[in-house]
């Protein structure tokens, strides 16, 4: 069981197995074991739990099949190289229980799990969240659904942890309906898209938007709201702390309507203050998960990811329509992006391992600057449309 162990810690998952999700991993068990005799004997081999996984080994064919969230994995030569999922649980039996009558209570939740597709996360999740300056307390709520080759996130973009604290938000957080669908098989776009005023970036696995961009740039109105015209430069980066924009410790705040959304690292979903590699935490528009901070490089060692963004040198032009002043990170404009410079691309993600993905930096820009594959148009804000 080593080379299993061994394997399955690269997609861990902090959820352990319910009662309900045992009876229906043994049920699918049995299923295989009288469907693919040829794969899985003998039969009646003792289930056990690994890292969150619920595994069955076969010793005859020398072949592991296992479950976590509600998906299926094989692992073993007449399969190909390592775990491979197969699909859900549900596409090979209807379960008598099952991950479908389980609420996942995300309430504070560090995740562990690694896994790069979003149908590996489908089930139903629930947290609770305290609006710090109202003293009120919300329920979040998380579906995500798998069909036809998408995931469906569905959820009041409500979080799984407090609300306002270290912030001052302009409009009281407000529950919001929300359903972004993407691809689970994300690929590369011939060019990238770019991030804009009129799309969410993504959506993270508590059921909450990112945003990026604010409305808000150098000369339109109060700087602070307004500037809805995605070409206009100067634009101002809600993470710099010379800008106040009312950001909480968790580097989110709200949309005129109330929408809570993250503009930088999320300081939840995963640990941040240890030196671990980070779970996925979330997914962009176009498919690509989101990873936190950390990864193991080639060399072995794990370490943050770092950013290729580095803020331009000099002054910025003055005169009509120019802030002047020194490039020091108040607006986006200020950055420029060097390959090479760190480990990321312009869209903030790199391969590891084999799988593409993007990550949470301390540095510009935080999580996502474009899309590397192709945005799903349930994320455009308004509804349809291909990003510019």
């Amino acid at each position: 069981m080593k080379t299993l162990l061994l394997l399955v810690t690269a997609l861990t998952f902090a959820f352990s197995a319910r009662a309900d999700e045992l009876a229906d991993a043994n049920q699918l068990f049995d299923f295989a074991e009288k469907t693919y005799a040829r794969y899985f004997s003998p039969a009646g081999q003792t289930t056990q739990t690994l890292q969150g996984y619920l595994v069955r080994y076969y010793p005859d064919t020398n072949s592991y099949l296992g479950t976590s969230g509600g998906s299926v994995y094989v692992h073993g030569q007449q399969f190909g190289v390592g775990i491979i999922r197969v699909g859900n649980v549900t596409d090979f039996i209807t379960p008598a229980t099952g991950a479908a009558n389980t609420v996942v209570d995300l309430t504070n939740r560090i995740l562990t799990r690694r896994a790069a597709n979003c149908s590996d996360f489908a089930g139903s999740y629930q947290g609770t969240a305290q609006d710090f300056a109202r003293n009120l307390s919300f329920t979040g709520n998380l579906a995500i659904a798998v069909s036809n080759g998408s995931c469906t996130f569905t959820s009041n973009n409500i979080p799984n942890h407090t609300m306002g604290e270290g912030g001052a938000f302009a409009t009281p957080v407000s529950a919001q309906n929300s359903n972004f669908r993407m691809t689970a098989s994300p690929s590369a776009a011939a060019q990238t898209s770019a991030l804009g005023l009129t799309w969410n970036s993504g959506v993270l696995l508590n059921g909450v938007r990112i945003d990026m961009f604010a409305a808000a740039c150098f000369g339109v109105g109060d700087g602070k709201i307004g500037c809805n015209n995605e070409s206009q430069p100067w634009r101002y980066d809600p993470m710099s702390p010379k800008n106040k924009f009312g950001t909480d410790i968790h580097n989110a705040h709200t949309q005129p309507d109330g929408a809570y959304h993250y503009h930088g690292n999320p300081k939840t979903l995963f640990d941040f203050s240890k030196v671990v590699e980070s779970p996925v935490v979330g997914f962009a528009a176009d498919g690509f998960p989101l990873f936190g901070s950390y990864f193991k490089d080639q060399a072995g060692n794990v370490r943050k990811a770092r950013s290729s963004y580095q803020l331009k040198s000099g002054s910025r032009p003055s005169g009509s329509g120019n802030p002047g002043g020194v490039y020091d990170g108040t607006y986006r404009d200020d950055y420029e992006f060097v390959s090479g410079l760190g480990d990321l691309d312009s869209c903030n993600g790199m391969t590891v391992n084999g799988i593409y993905g993007y990550y949470i930096t301390d540095e510009f820009p935080y999580m996502t600057n474009c899309f590397r594959g192709t945005p799903d148009t349930s994320f455009r804000k308004g509804g349809g449309g291909a990003p510019r």
